[in-house]
């Protein structure tokens, strides 16, 4: 099941349990704290009362009561002191408690605020690189759906090198869509025609055809052009030796849209789920744009969002998480979700 991140307000979020980040006594305090009690209404506070407090790092429940949410989770993040005073470790105590009294309870969905990026003045890039992390691995291995809820844009923080990176190898790659009048495209068609000899030259030498035989064989392409998508997904993943829950995981993907795919030989998916699986099979550049393009796609650099993805490709960085938190960080449309 998927990681999910999105503006919300997590009273309203329909899910299994919410998360509550809570102060150590759990009778109530200022912001989601404050907010959750308020919708919940004053059963929750009396039934937190019966709790004994929680400690830092550890994880209680209680009923939703007047909440969309069944459950409540209350956990207390750690209280930013520099760093050093193993602030990250309880910090992923809080998700992974979290995660496990959600499992422990049968939830199936499950949704979270940014713990301790408050009051508790946890810097915001690592609060997001702590919570995505925990919970990505947590994935790997479980069914849930799980939710990051941001509150407001301010929350949410890439880390400054990270989006100065990305913002670079966009200012240096972007391409604006171009606009052509008719009468343009036809002098632009008849340069291509008169082009096509050189460039057939080119193509049919010696050099090219060494370049492109060290990529792929002659043989493999003509092998693998009847192919569809879902046909050659599926060779892809028994080529990389992973389990279909491996890779439906890896993508962030539903365990219920991966069955589709794998059960209709013609399945046509979105442009967002072929690069998911691009990402999960760890493909390189060259792989994905073949992916994409069995699935009658391509990346353009006239797209903020392919610019990305290929960013993350070229890095050799196929954690679908800290993909999707960096097309969320930049406005774009998120994987495999």
């Amino acid at each position: 099941m998927p990681l999910k991140i999105t503006h919300n307000d997590i009273t309203k979020v329909n899910v299994d349990a919410i998360v509550n980040a809570a102060n150590s006594s759990l009778l109530g305090g200022g912001g989601v704290d404050g907010a959750i009690h308020r919708a919940a209404g004053p059963q929750l506070l009396e039934e937190c009362r019966t709790l004994g407090g929680c400690k830092t790092g550890q994880a209680k429940i209680t009923k939703g009561y007047r909440l969309p949410a069944k459950y409540v989770i209350h956990t207390v993040g750690p209280v930013w002191i520099g760093g050093n005073n193993n602030e990250e470790k309880l910090l992923e105590d809080c998700y992974k408690n979290s995660l496990a009294l959600a499992k422990e309870h049968d939830c199936e969905s499950i949704a979270f605020p940014l713990i301790s990026a408050g009051a508790f003045g946890y810097p915001k890039d690592k609060a997001i690189k702590t919570a995505v992390s925990v919970i990505g691995d947590f994935l790997l291995g479980n069914e849930m759906t799980v939710y990051l809820v941001i509150f407001n844009k301010t929350e949410f923080a890439l880390s400054k090198e990270l989006f100065s990176s990305i913002t670079q190898y966009i200012d240096d790659n972007y391409i604006e869509e171009p606009t052509f009048s008719r009468l343009e495209a036809f002098e632009r068609m008849y340069e291509a025609e008169e082009s096509f000899k050189e460039a057939y030259d080119v193509f049919s030498s010696e050099a090219y055809a060494r370049e492109k035989k060290q990529k792929r064989s002659l043989e493999d392409v003509i092998k693998n052009m009847e192919e569809t998508f879902s046909q050659m997904l599926l060779r892809l993943i028994d080529e990389k030796g992973m389990t279909h829950a491996e890779t439906y995981r890896r993508a962030n993907i539903d365990r219920r849209l991966f069955s589709k795919i794998r059960n209709d030989v013609n399945y046509k998916p979105s442009k967002a789920t072929v690069i998911a699986f691009a990402i999960a099979l760890r493909l390189n550049l060259d792989e994905t744009k073949d992916l994409l393009k069995k699935a009658g796609f391509a990346l353009s650099h006239s797209s903020k969002f392919d610019i990305i993805i290929e960013y993350f490709i070229e890095e050799g960085n196929h954690n679908i998480f800290e993909i999707n938190e960096a097309l969320f960080a930049f406005d774009q449309e998120l994987l495999g979700v």
